[in-house]
C-alpha cells in the first residue's frame, strides 16, 4: 500500500513543476494522438517504446488500466523554439532522470510500477527493434503518447499548466498497484 504522505514529503525534495494523483480510469484514450508519432517523431517505427512497437491503442489502454492509480508529475524546460521538434527533444534527459526517481520511490514502497514518459528509448546503441525483443525492458520507458493518452485532457481535468510559450512541459505517468 502507497504512503502517499511519504512519497509526497520525497516529492517535495524533487526538481517537478507539478504532479497529481490521478485515476487511470479518466485517461483518454485515442487513436488520433499517434498522429504526431507517425508524422513528426524521427523514432517512429524504430524503437520498442514507440508505435508501432508498443503495440494497438487498444493493447495499450488495456495495459494501463490493469493499474487503477497513477501518479502524472511534470518537469519545464525552456528552449528557443517551442515548434523545433529536434530541439525540444533535446531538452528531455533531466525529466526521464527525475521520472527514474519517482518510479523508484514508488517501488520502493512495494508497488508494481509501469511507467509511460518521454522517451523513445536510447539505451541501446542499436535497438533490438523489429526483430528481436527489447533487451532491456526494465529500463524502457514509453512515451505516454504511443499509448494514445491524450495528455492534454490530464492537464486540464488537474489544473497542470502546459501552454507556457517556449517553455516545454514534460509528463510521466508513474501507474502503480
Amino acid at each position: 500500500m502507497l504512503d502517499r504522505e511519504l512519497l509526497e514529503t520525497k516529492l517535495a525534495e524533487l526538481p517537478l513543476f507539478q504532479y497529481e494523483f490521478i485515476k487511470t480510469e479518466e485517461l483518454l484514450f485515442s487513436e488520433n494522438i499517434r498522429y504526431i508519432c507517425k508524422t513528426e517523431c524521427p523514432m517512429y517505427g524504430k524503437t520498442w517504446a514507440c508505435p508501432p512497437g508498443v503495440g494497438e491503442v487498444s493493447e495499450c489502454k488495456a495495459r494501463v488500466l490493469a493499474f487503477e492509480d497513477a501518479l502524472c508529475i511534470t518537469t519545464v524546460t525552456e528552449v528557443n523554439d517551442i515548434a523545433d521538434i529536434e530541439e525540444t527533444l533535446a531538452t528531455r534527459a533531466p525529466h526521464e532522470a527525475i521520472t527514474r526517481q519517482v518510479r523508484d520511490l514508488v517501488a520502493e514502497q512495494g508497488c508494481e510500477t509501469l511507467v509511460l514518459s518521454t522517451e523513445a528509448c536510447a539505451h541501446c546503441e542499436d535497438c533490438a527493434y523489429p526483430d528481436e525483443p527489447c533487451r532491456h525492458p526494465e529500463y524502457m520507458f514509453p512515451c505516454v503518447e504511443s499509448h494514445g493518452i491524450i495528455v492534454t485532457d490530464i492537464a486540464e481535468k488537474h489544473g497542470i499548466a502546459f501552454m507556457n510559450g517556449n517553455i516545454v512541459t514534460w509528463f510521466s505517468l508513474i501507474l502503480f498497484k
